[in-house]
């Protein structure tokens, strides 16, 4: 049982080691903090790592000021959360490799030697708010504040397809456990620096749109002309995703002039999450990413052409369905 594998890894090392995928958002936040501050009230040696750092969105969470940005000692046991990949990770685990990977993507690569995916979950925080007491472990007020964090930012507040009722329980257990909902809501999804609004301003200005196909971009320079600190979206993709009507929105973050970030929203009954994969990147069908080397123009070309050919056969396939159903006519 994978579970027992997991709990008995755990048990056996004094010295553990946490980290997730780049770039990290609410729920890879959330995750690596929750258990790692769990592990740390059990007694163990904890390092907490993420390569890009903890935003200024989620530093209100007990626990972040522990998170670094690569591992200062050698670790008994490395626990990757919430990363489809290795490459993912930034490389933080240099050439040691994953022992526990604990994910909800369902393009998972399964590239730990012990790998808990559940695809059906609503976040991987939401996987670790089930498991973490089957481990043996608590989830105190702190722990219970970073797993509800992750389950809000990757369910953009229980808007997303995949959220159902066992999201809620999992929501409320951590309710009664302390977390309050309204305050952290706030401070996820709401609340904005000055700063990552007028980001947002200048992917605004280039918003375009074609049957159903939405997309913009961020560039390098607009970054230093608003003064964003971050080398993500500042969360602009999920804003975008609320457009009506909308099938799919594409956003191209600039990374470096030859490196581009590219992230899908579809809506559901679309999987563009194997667009995603076949280019090497990830996540789930209706929200996926993938980071490409060349510049902003050709990525864009390249990546636009693909999405518009998804759509289009996506959309025959569906009428073929209508087509041929006893009432379709």
């Amino acid at each position: 049982m994978i579970l027992e594998e997991i709990r008995q890894a755990i048990h056996n090392a004094d010295h553990i080691g946490i980290t997730a995928h780049i770039r990290p958002d609410g729920d890879a936040v959330g995750a690596v903090i929750g258990l790692g501050l769990a592990l740390l009230s059990s007694g163990k040696q904890v390092q907490m790592v993420l390569r890009d750092g903890v935003s200024n969105t989620f530093k209100h969470l007990q626990g972040s000021e522990l998170v670094k940005q690569k591992f200062e000692t050698d670790c008994d046991l490395y626990i990757a959360l919430d990363s489809s990949d290795l490459l993912r990770l930034g490389g933080v685990l240099r050439e040691h490799q994953a022992d526990i990977c604990i994910d909800h993507h369902i393009t998972n690569e399964k590239y730990a030697k012990i790998n808990l995916i559940r695809p059906d979950a609503v976040a991987t925080s939401a996987i670790l708010a089930e498991v973490i007491p089957q481990l043996g472990l608590t989830i105190d007020l702190p722990v219970a504040n970073a797993l509800l964090t992750g389950i809000l930012s990757d369910s953009i507040g229980f808007r997303t397809s995949n959220t159902d009722a066992n999201a809620l329980r999992i929501a409320a257990d951590l309710m009664d456990r302390g977390a309050n909902i309204n305050t952290l809501y706030n401070k996820a999804l709401i609340s904005r620096p000055f700063e990552a609004t007028k980001y947002w301003g200048y992917a605004l200005q280039k918003l375009e749109r074609s049957d159903g196909l939405v997309w913009t971009n961020l560039t390098l320079e607009d970054r230093k002309n608003a003064g964003y600190p971050g080398n993500d979206d500042a969360d602009l993709i999920n804003v975008l995703s609320s457009i009506d009507p909308l099938d799919v929105v594409v956003l191209f973050v600039e990374q470096k002039p030859d490196l581009v970030k590219v992230s899908w929203r579809a809506l559901p009954g679309l999987d563009v999450s194997g667009i995603a994969h076949s280019l090497g990147g990830g996540g789930h069908p209706a929200a996926a990413g993938v980071e490409l080397a060349g510049t902003l123009p050709v990525v864009s070309e390249k990546i636009l052409k693909l999405t518009a050919d998804y759509l289009k056969t996506a959309k025959e396939e569906t009428i073929g369905v209508i087509r041929v159903t006893p009432d379709g006519g």
